[in-house]
């Protein structure tokens, strides 16, 4: 990746000072953007279930369509967590909220695992909470072989892309994990959150029966699950991501060199909110999703940084494990020949 002077000049607490020019949302714009993403999701939603009298194959197309759709709402969702989205944070707290019914995701339970996730993201002494869980050369090793096979088998793409994403969104969410007992907040996040799922797929099932559900509601939600996973995924796991521990871990180094910059093309770029500009967020998360390729055209050395096209980040699927010494991620089959690690 990229060595700018740029950069180089500049640590990641200067461009603190920098970033926050950017920090300001827009009413105007937060409405446009809220309103251009949730009306072609319920217009596709419509289109879907007026095309189950026509093609079940039609409306399943259009149903995975829509799945992009929802990962742009879970993008905004995303923000009003972060306090981006509008000025006023009861206003964009109850956004969060309604908007994780339709992303099967409680709003008060993932905001504080996603806040424990920036906190502590590339401490290796910090990991488990809202993560990709990687162990490193030495932890690998020292497990057992039923602990080496789980492992292998949850960083396999069958499951950390496939399934896993299906089990988070669809079961996982159901329950404050992370956060079980740390009060009723989480709680009634999450089971509030439930009674309004239950009660949309209530009326979907009450008006059309379960073909919508299954044809509609359910390739929808999983398609986004899998798109949010994969972009989860490739925006920490590449090769030269920053793990550290001790005293050796700090804040702002970890969220700027710990994070990728996906490079997107159009439309790929819009659905997924700029997400892919993941550098920046992490070391200024409170700068709006539609602001942030304004960072981006402004600091050549942010652009550059970090950068991860498309055909880089397929590789970062078969990366597993921490070399602390290399300082780098590699492979099992890296591991196996370098280190003797089976």
């Amino acid at each position: 990746m990229p060595d700018l002077s740029d950069t180089a000049r500049r640590s990641a607490r200067d461009w603190l000072t920098i970033l926050a020019r950017y920090r300001e949302p827009s009413t105007r714009r937060s409405l446009l953007e809220l309103a251009v993403t949730l009306v072609p999701f319920f217009v596709l939603w419509a289109l879907a279930w007026m095309a189950l009298s026509v093609s079940a194959w039609l409306a399943l197309a259009l149903a995975m369509l829509n799945g992009a759709f929802l990962v742009r709402i879970f993008i905004i969702q995303h923000d009003c967590g972060h306090g981006a989205f509008f000025k006023n944070r009861q206003a964009q707290d109850w956004l969060g909220r309604a908007l994780g019914v339709l992303t099967l995701t409680p709003y008060d339970v993932w905001r504080r695992t996603h806040s424990i996730h920036h906190a502590h993201h590339g401490d290796l002494d910090r990991r488990g909470i809202g993560d990709v869980l990687t162990l490193t050369i030495e932890e690998y090793r020292a497990r057992g072989w039923f602990g080496r096979l789980m492992y292998r088998l949850y960083r396999h793409p069958l499951v950390m892309f496939i399934l896993g994403p299906s089990y988070l969104f669809l079961l996982q969410n159901r329950l404050p994990f992370g956060l079980m007992k740390s009060g009723w907040r989480y709680w009634t996040s999450a089971m509030g959150t439930n009674a309004m799922i239950g009660i949309a797929i209530g009326l979907i099932i009450w008006f059309g029966g379960l073909w919508p559900v299954l044809l509609i509601y359910l390739p929808t939600s999983l398609i986004a699950a899998t798109l949010g996973v994969w972009l989860f995924y490739v925006q920490h796991q590449f090769e030269e991501t920053h793990w550290s521990k001790g005293e050796d871990w700090q804040l702002h180094d970890a969220a700027l060199e710990g994070s990728s910059h996906y490079v997107l093309p159009q439309p790929l770029r819009w659905f997924s909110g700029n997400i892919g500009i993941h550098h920046v967020h992490h070391l200024y998360s409170r700068i709006p999703f539609y602001r942030l390729t304004e960072v981006i055209r402004d600091h050549r050395a942010l652009a550059e940084a970090q950068r991860l096209t498309i055909r880089e980040s397929l590789a970062s699927a078969r990366l597993h494990l921490w070399d602390a010494a290399q300082g780098k991620l590699m492979s099992f089959k890296e591991a196996r020949a370098r280190y003797g690690v089976a």
